[in-house]
């Protein structure tokens, strides 16, 4: 659970780190995954735990890599496209896009507190809506509801098999989208200024990317994407203090539906055991 938590409240940052420099969305991509790459290899081979992961690489981790890859080249242009809100929002979509994968392929049923909360968290989502989301935003808002398909079926992958590595794949994703970025874009006219914030950005994004995947194989799908759904409020509140991209009031008080929703979801109750 922890480790879920900590990967939301990084994740958040990504819309801040995205529209607070004017790098196009491939440049943000290749220097992003350059940075990632670099750190989480250098962690893995400080660790002596770099070849461990090489062959452990399989089939799955290629799978994972492969959907977190292409959830990450919409996710860098749907912030581009379209306001931290929006795309913070059709995230909250996690919470119910996850559970219905793991149910068809895995047969995974939610619990019915799971179940309830993703109700709750959706009707957190519905009110969010109802006060109006910006028009002229189509693009971006379908590559996040794509960027939310590719993320919850990473999590079922995670899920159906434990045991797959979560930093290799994690800087594989990273790897795999640098030849499209060199050839979409032009990573190598950034401005100077701007590559300490993008290099951040890799350092955010591969901590969010390994706590999350090694949050994943530890839980159910449905209480993972639950979890995932903290991002939702958090996003728009980093915006508002470092854009200053102020949400409406459905927005904060969905959002806070939304909070509960995934807290009451966590709620272990326990037994009650007395002794003589």
């Amino acid at each position: 659970m922890l480790l879920v938590v900590i990967s939301a409240f990084v994740f958040s940052s990504a819309g801040v780190f995205t529209k607070g420099v004017p790098t196009p969305a491939w440049d943000i991509i290749f220097w992003r995954g350059v940075s990632a790459v670099t750190f989480t290899l250098g962690y893995l081979a400080l660790r002596g735990k770099l070849m461990a992961e090489v062959r452990a690489f399989c089939g799955p981790a290629l799978s994972a890599a492969l959907v977190f890859g292409a959830g990450s080249a919409a996710f860098i242009p749907a912030f581009k496209l379209s306001t931290v809100s929006n795309v913070a929002l059709i995230y909250g979509a996690v919470s119910f896009v996850a559970p219905a994968l793991a149910w068809l392929f895995l047969r995974e049923r939610p619990s019915v507190r799971a179940a309830c909360a993703s109700t709750i968290a959706f009707a957190g989502v519905i009110m969010i809506v109802s006060g109006g989301i910006a028009r002229g935003h189509l693009a971006g808002d379908l590559l996040a509801l794509f960027m939310t398909v590719m993320m919850a079926a990473g999590l079922v992958i995670y899920r159906r098999f434990p045991q797959t590595t979560a930093a290799l794949p994690a800087a594989v994703s990273a790897l795999l989208l640098l030849p499209l970025a060199l050839w979409f874009g032009d990573p190598f006219a950034v401005p100077v200024t701007e590559l300490p914030v993008l290099v951040a950005f890799g350092l955010v994004f591969a901590v969010a990317s390994v706590t999350l995947s090694e949050g994943a194989r530890r839980l159910p799908s449905a209480e993972t994407a639950l979890l995932t759904t903290l991002e939702l409020p958090l996003a728009p509140v980093l915006a508002l203090v470092v854009l200053n991209e102020m949400p409406p009031l459905p927005t904060v008080m969905g959002g806070g539906i939304i909070v509960l929703a995934v807290l009451w979801s966590q709620r272990r109750v326990q037994a009650a055991t007395k002794l003589p």
